[in-house]
C-alpha cells in the first residue's frame, strides 16, 4: 500500500469544503469558474477540479465536517498523483481521514488489473503515519484474503497467508494438521474439516515479548461452508468463500498490533477448515468430544464455526490470557438484528465492554453490545450430552452462538465479535466486497490498554 505519503515535491492542494459551507465557497469563485461547481453542494465524494495556477487545484466534499469517510472516495475522484489537503475542518480527525483515503483506494488486483492507479495523499502534520498506514495496510490485507475464492485460499492458501504476515514480523508459528489435530485434542476441529480434499489444521502465531501483557486473538477460519451434510441452498452458499472473514480480520488485527509494536504478547489462533461433504463428513446426531472434555451433539452440520471455535478458544485459555477475543462469520442472525454495517459484540466484562464501545465510536466503526442472555444458556443444552451445537428454535440465533462460546472460554475476560466481512453495496471508502470491521474499535481499546 503506497497511498500515503509523508511529503511530495509535485503535490496538487485539494480543499475540503463542508456541506454548510459550499455555497460561499462557490461565490468566492472568479465570475468565469462558477460554472464548474455549479452543482456542488460539499456532500462527500463530490469534486471540483479548477484550472492550474489558481488558489487550489480541486476541491472535494466533507459533507458534515465530522465523518472521516468523506475521504473514502478521494483516491479515485481525484485524477492520479500527489495531493495534499488544505481546509481540513477542526471536527476532523487527520488520522481517521488519512485511514479513509487509503481504505477507499483499496482494489482487488488478484485476477485483474487495476481500472487506474488512486490518487495519493500527503498526510497532513496532525496525522500519526503510523497508525495510519499500520490501519490502510491491515484492511488491504483483510479485503484480499475475503475476496479470494476458496480454490486459492482453502486451508492450504490460508496457511501460506498466515506463515507470510508471521515472516513480516519475525513471529513463531506453530501448525496442528491432519490426524495430529486427533492426537493434539483438537477433535473439533479434524471433524468439521476432514471430509475436504486439504487437510483441516489450526495454525498459531506467537510474537513479542512474553513479559508482556498475553492478548490471544481467535479467528474463525472457514475457508468455503457448503454446509456439510446439511447442504446450504445456493443462494447462501454463493459467498460462502467469506466464511473465513473471522479469521481474515483476527488477522489483520494481528497485523496492526505488531505493525505498530503494541507491548503485548501476542497469540493468534486459527483454525482453518473446509466444511465439505464426503463419506467422511461428520454427521448430524454425531456426539464430539471438545478439547476441555464437553460433549456436543451434532444438530446441524451447518453449526459448524461454532465448534472450531471451541476448540481454539480453549487452547487460547490454557495459556492465560490477559485478554481473550474471537471474531467470526457466525450467524445469519447477527445480520437480521443489526445490518451488514453494525457489527454486534458479546461480553460479561463491563470494562471491557466499555472499552469496546468507546473505541467503535472513536475511530467510526460501529459496534454494538448484545446480551449474553444467561435465560437462554440451557437452549444449548443437549438431552444426552453437554451441548448441542444448534437451538431447538431460531430466535435469538446470534445470542444463543455466542453462548454456546462462552462454555470454551473458562474465567478468561473475552469478547466475542460476530460479523459479517463483507459489503454487499459501495460506500466511501468501503468498496462492495470483504471487509475489516470490528477490529479498528478493537485496536483503539488495545493501544489506550496497553500503551499508555
Amino acid at each position: 500500500m503506497d497511498v500515503l505519503l509523508n511529503s511530495s515535491t509535485s503535490a496538487r492542494r485539494v480543499r475540503l469544503i463542508t456541506a454548510g459551507e459550499a455555497a460561499a465557497a462557490i461565490d468566492t469563485l472568479p465570475e468565469a469558474q462558477r460554472w464548474l461547481a455549479a452543482d456542488f453542494k460539499g456532500k462527500p465524494g463530490q469534486s471540483v477540479r479548477f484550472p492550474e495556477g489558481g488558489e487550489v487545484d480541486a476541491w472535494l466534499g466533507a459533507g458534515s465536517g465530522t465523518d472521516p469517510f468523506a475521504l473514502g472516495n478521494a483516491s479515485t475522484a481525484l485524477p492520479e498523483g500527489d495531493w495534499q489537503l488544505t481546509g481540513l475542518p477542526e471536527t476532523l480527525d487527520a488520522t481517521l481521514g488519512a485511514i479513509a483515503w487509503a481504505m477507499g483506494a483499496y482494489q482487488f488486483t488478484r485476477y485483474k488489473e487495476a481500472a487506474r492507479k488512486p490518487a495519493r495523499l500527503v498526510v497532513p502534520d496532525a496525522c500519526d503515519m503510523a497508525t495510519a498506514q499500520a490501519v490502510g495496510e491491515a484492511a488491504w490485507l483483510v479485503r484480499d484474503l475475503v475476496n479470494t475464492p476458496a480454490d486459492a485460499m482453502g486451508p492450504v492458501g490460508l496457511e501460506a497467508a498466515f506463515r507470510a504476515l508471521a515472516g513480516r514480523f519475525g513471529a513463531e508459528v506453530r501448525v496442528t494438521e491432519g490426524e495430529d489435530l486427533l492426537t493434539q485434542n483438537y477433535p473439533m476441529i479434524h471433524a468439521v474439516g476432514r471430509a475436504a480434499a486439504e487437510a483441516p489444521r489450526l495454525l498459531e502465531l506467537e510474537w513479542g515479548d512474553p513479559s508482556h501483557p498475553r492478548v490471544a486473538l481467535v479467528g474463525k477460519g472457514v475457508c468455503f461452508d457448503s454446509g456439510g451434510l446439511d447442504l446450504k441452498a445456493a443462494q447462501y452458499m454463493r459467498l460462502m468463500k467469506k466464511d473465513m472473514g473471522g479469521a481474515a480480520n483476527a488477522m489483520g488485527l494481528a497485523s496492526m498490533i505488531m505493525a505498530t509494536n503494541l507491548p503485548v504478547r501476542l497469540h493468534l489462533l486459527v483454525p482453518a477448515v473446509e466444511n465439505a461433504v464426503s463419506s467422511n463428513a461428520f454427521r448430524p446426531g454425531d456426539v464430539l468430544t471438545a478439547r476441555n472434555g464437553l460433549t456436543v451433539e451434532i444438530d446441524n452440520t451447518d453449526a459448524e464455526g461454532r465448534l472450531v471455535l471451541g476448540d481454539a478458544l480453549v487452547r487460547a485459555t490454557e495459556d492465560d490470557p490477559e485478554l481473550l477475543l474471537d471474531f467470526a462469520t457466525l450467524t445469519g442472525a447477527a445480520r437480521v438484528a443489526l445490518g451488514p454495517e453494525v457489527m454486534p459484540f458479546y461480553t460479561d466484562d463491563e470494562d471491557l465492554a466499555a472499552g469496546i464501545a468507546e473505541g467503535g465510536a472513536a475511530v467510526s466503526d460501529p459496534v454494538w453490545r448484545m446480551p449474553l442472555w444467561d435465560g437462554y444458556d440451557s437452549e444449548m443444552d443437549g438431552e444426552f450430552t453437554d451441548l448441542v451445537n444448534g437451538a431447538p428454535t431460531p430466535m435469538a440465533g446470534s445470542i444463543t452462538a455466542a453462548l454456546f462460546l462462552r462454555r470454551f472460554v473458562g474465567e478468561s475476560v473475552w469478547a466475542h465479535f460476530d460479523i459479517f466481512a463483507w459489503n454487499p453495496k459501495p460506500k466511501p471508502g468501503r468498496p462492495k466486497g470483504g471487509e475489516i470491521q470490528a477490529v479498528r474499535a478493537v485496536y483503539f481499546l488495545l493501544k489506550t490498554r496497553f500503551q499508555n
